[in-house]
């Protein structure tokens, strides 16, 4: 299995791989996100470390769960070879109602194939008022002409 593009990366394929890559989380689909990354993928999100792809999954699903109403935009930062460093912002709720944002920044380092082999994640979050939202699209895929990270300034 393969999952295009695939390294090495230049300026085109790196913000399509992002672009992908943001696609799939705002599916919310544990079980499709996780065939993003090799079998023995390893990650470290936060302080959570995951260790294969069964354990991606059971992460993603905890997430998804907990992170209600989830909406992420990623934009590249760098890339070589077979490495890409993005950052990213999310929103969402918990059952309580109250609202997020996270802020954070990602590198991945990836197989030949263009499945994920490494995810290191830094992330910080602090509760936002419903109205200071900026993610509004409707569930899915941020449509095209939304606006991305730097036009918010985050």
């Amino acid at each position: 299995m393969s999952r295009p593009p695939i390294p090495p990366f230049n300026e085109q394929t790196a913000v399509e791989k992002v672009r992908l890559a943001e696609d799939g989380w705002n599916s919310r689909d544990p079980a499709k996100v996780a065939l993003a990354y090799t079998v023995d993928t390893r990650w470290r999100n936060r302080a959570e470390f995951a260790n294969g792809r069964q354990e991606a999954q059971a992460f993603l699903t905890r997430k998804w769960n907990k992170e209600l109403d989830y909406r992420l935009i990623k934009e590249l930062w760098t890339f070589a070879g077979n490495r890409i460093a993005v950052r990213f912002a999310y929103e969402y709720h918990d059952d309580s109602g109250q609202w997020f944002r996270a802020y954070g920044n990602e590198n991945w380092e990836f197989a030949d194939d263009g499945l994920m082999r490494a995810r290191h994640a830094s992330i910080n979050e602090h509760p936002i008022a419903e109205a200071d939202r900026k993610f509004r699209w409707p569930l899915g895929r941020r449509p095209d002409d939304h606006p991305g990270l730097s036009h918010f300034g985050f």
